[in-house]
This record gives structure tokens, sequence and C-alpha cells, in this order.
């Protein structure tokens, strides 16, 4: 016969499992928002828009119930450290993938205007492409190493990240130039330019969530670290 112990030690793991899986599906509605977000940029198709405001309302019901089912392991269960550690980082994922969803929003939003560039043409639409694949890249990865409890691609997607902004950065001088050079431009250079901005959050907040992971794999906050030793706290 099951101990009384034993019964509530085994209910705790239950939580922490269904706290993890609703993170998971949270991860999954995410990912799909941005597809969605960035085949309607490429479209300018209003209906692929429309559903990734419908997502983002059940991304933003999981975080809530994620958020509650957290605060109620801390108070009645006082977990212990390892545990302790994966509620802490379920807390910091589901906020970094609720604000995935929200920039995957803003890019949607911006799908009914930026084909209208076409009229005018303008650089850098090509980095926006790119942009869009590396960050969809990462937050794959992200979401899978999340599944899977590994840390094998965490340099890799701090590394993507790094060129995600190294595109922002291009992105962002030559649009000021043309701007600058053709004022009828200015309107339409902003929305390519919120966009990149955009797609650099995701990149931002998919590579804060491998930060979490490592944490809660290898036990140490490896935030604000240079890449190097970044690198070796993942390999060690």
């Amino acid at each position: 016969m099951m101990t009384s112990e034993a019964h509530i030690s085994k209910q705790f793991d239950a939580e922490l499992d269904q706290a993890r899986s609703m993170a998971l599906s949270m991860g999954g509605l995410a990912e799909r928002q941005v597809v969605y977000a960035i085949e309607a940029l490429r479209r300018g198709d209003m209906a692929l828009t429309t559903r990734v405001i419908q997502v983002e309302v059940e991304v933003n019901a999981l975080e809530r119930t994620v958020d509650e089912l957290c605060t109620s392991v801390i108070a009645r269960r006082q977990p212990n450290a390892g545990d302790l550690r994966l509620v802490m980082a379920l807390f910091k994922i589901t906020t970094d993938i609720e604000r995935i969803g929200d920039e995957a929003k803003k890019i949607a939003l911006c799908a009914h205007e930026v084909p209208a560039l076409g009229r005018v043409p303008l650089p850098r639409m090509n980095e926006i492409a790119v942009m869009a694949e590396l960050v969809t890249g990462m937050l794959r990865d992200t979401l899978d190493a999340f599944a899977r409890m590994d840390v094998e691609n965490a340099s890799s997607i701090a590394m993507r990240d790094r060129e995600v902004d190294r595109h922002f950065q291009a992105i962002l001088r030559e649009l000021l130039t043309y701007m600058i050079e053709d004022p009828r431009t200015i309107s339409s250079c902003i929305d390519v330019l919120f966009v990149a901005k955009a797609l650099e959050r995701i990149g931002d907040h998919a590579k804060n969530i491998t930060e979490y992971i490592v944490y809660l794999i290898k036990g140490k906050d490896v935030r604000h670290l240079t890449p190097e030793r970044f690198d070796e706290v993942v390999a060690s």
C-alpha cells in the first residue's frame, strides 16, 4: 500500500510534469504564431494575421495556468533545490514564450502594410527573410532542447542570436540612409524596421529560454556571460 508521503511525492511530480507539459504546449503555439506571422508577411494574408491573434489568446491562457500551478506548488509543496529550479525556470520560460507571441502579433499586424512596399523598392528585405529563417530555427531548436532537457545546441542558439543582431544592425543602418536620401520612403521603411525589430526580439527571447534551460540542467546562471564563458559552462 502506498504511504501518504509517497502519494504526496507522486502527486507533486505529476504537478511538475503537468506544468512543464503546458509550457511546452505554449511553446508550440508560439512557434506556430511566428510561422503564421512570417507567412502573413510574405503573402499579405490577413486571414493568417487573424489566426495569429486567435492563437495569442490560447498562449496567454496557458501562461496564466502555468503561473497559478507553479505558485501553488511553491506554496504547498516547498520544493527542494532541483525541483525549485524547475519551477523558477518555468516562470521565466513561459514569460519569454508569451512575449514571443506578442512579437509575432506585431509582425502579423504589419503584414497588410509591408507587401505594399513592392511599389517602392527597399533594401534589406532579403535580410528580413534571412532573419525570419534564423529566428524560427532558433525557436524550434530551443523548444526541442526544452522537451529533451538537453543543452547540446545551446551554444549554436546563442551564436545564431548574435547573427540575428548583426542582420538587424545592418537593416537599421541602411534603412536610415534610405530614409535620409528619399523621405518619401520613411513610412514604408519604418514598417520594415518594425518587423526587423520584432524578429530580433524573438531571437532574444529564444536565447533567454536557452539560458534558463542551461540553468535548469547545469544549475549555473549563464545570463550576461561572454560567448566564450557561455560555451565553457555549456560544455562542462
